[in-house]
Parts: C-alpha cells; structure tokens; sequence
C-alpha cells in the first residue's frame, strides 16, 4: 500500500483520484487544491510519493510544476507525478532536471482515464522509476526526424518505450521479443544516435534519451 498526498483545485477530480487510488488498495493522506496546502501535507503527513496538477491557483499556469520542483528540493528523493491538460515538453524537462533520486513522472490527464495505466505510473514513480506520457515521447521524436531516419521501425518503437521509462523486461513483454533481442536494439540505438553508453540505471537512461530528443 503506497501512502499519497495529491493536489488538484477541480474536486471532482481529487475525489476520483482518491477513489481510483483506494480501488487498487493505496491510501490518500492528504488531498489539497493548492501548492501551499500540498507542501504542508507532505510535511505532516510524509506520503510515499505525491501527485500534482501543473497548473493551481492562484493564477493556474505552472505553480504545480514549481510545487513538485520545490518538494523534491526540500525533500530529497521524494517521488513526484505531475498531471497537465496539454503536452508541454519543457515541463517534463524540469522535472527531469530535478532528478537525483527518487522516481518522477509527467502524465496527461487523458491518461487516468485508463485506471489501470495511471495506478501503474504511480505506482513505477512510488518505486523509484521515470514515467513520460507517450504523447510527450511521441512530439519529441517529431521534433528529431532527421537523425531517427537511421533507425529501423523496431528501433525507434524501442526508443519511444525507453523515453517513457520502460524498463528492458517491459518493453520485451510489450513488443513479444526476448530481453536479448531488446538488449541488441537498445546498443544499436545508442551506436546510431551517438548517445553515451546507458548503464542500468532506467532512471539515468530516460534523462539521456530525452536529452537527445530535446536536441
């Protein structure tokens, strides 16, 4: 059981939030509308990992970001999941730039409507690992067709799970190969890109493909 202090001003959203997360047996500590009242709670309450909204009052642009950027200063290795209306990259720049420890992750709201998939990035961000929405993943690689041309179709369905934070044995079940096999396509990509070798560390390895991506 994960223990969750979320930060919503919409309600409605907050309180399914709670219901969806108690369906799958986590407990919500604390459940706030503002960035102040969410780093009060984390400090009475001291959740296991947090989820935010990007944009709170009082002028609803970024002062949930800057709330996940602050707890995750003030709190060391502090797992936080953003939640945004629309696909910001830089968004998920910052947060990744705030990455020493402890999982983060940037998911649209679209995706909590799939319950199961938004209880599955809480709960990879609670256990230390990085979580990009697909749609983010899938604009970057947009914005770098020309260097990806080098890769083969399987390389580059590799490199978008990679991005969002797959780890080898997941992305062997999702795309029904062998671990070997996603192994030779995760160092064909890194030869072809030019990146850095990866080490073990998903956590590092997402910060490095998404660095590319962002040119």
């Amino acid at each position: 059981m994960l223990r969750v202090a979320l930060a919503d001003d919409s309600v409605l959203l907050r309180e399914g939030l709670v219901g969806i997360l108690a369906r799958f047996g986590h407990e919500v500590v604390a459940a706030v509308g503002d960035a102040p009242a969410l780093a009060d709670a984390v400090v009475a309450d001291r959740p296991d990992v947090v989820v935010t909204d990007v944009r709170m009052p009082p002028t609803y642009t970024d002062e949930g970001l800057h709330a996940a950027l602050a707890l995750r200063r003030n709190h060391p290795g502090l797992p936080v999941l953003v939640l945004s209306q629309y696909i910001a990259t830089t968004y998920a720049s910052e947060l990744l730039e705030s990455s020493g420890s402890g999982g983060v992750g940037y998911l649209l709201k679209d995706r909590v409507a799939d319950v199961t998939e938004f209880v599955d990035a809480v709960e990879r961000v609670a256990g230390g690992g990085c979580v990009i929405d697909p749609q983010v993943v899938s604009k970057l690689l947009a914005l770098r067709r020309d260097p990806l041309t080098r890769l083969t179709p399987r390389e580059r369905e590799v490199l978008a799970l990679m991005a969002e934070g797959r780890s080898n044995a997941a992305i062997s079940r999702l795309l029904t190969v062998t671990d070997a096999a996603v192994g030779k396509h995760i160092a064909a990509i890194f030869a072809k890109l030019n990146l850095p070798v990866s080490s073990e560390d998903d956590h590092r390895r997402v910060r490095t493909v998404l660095a590319y991506l962002q040119g």
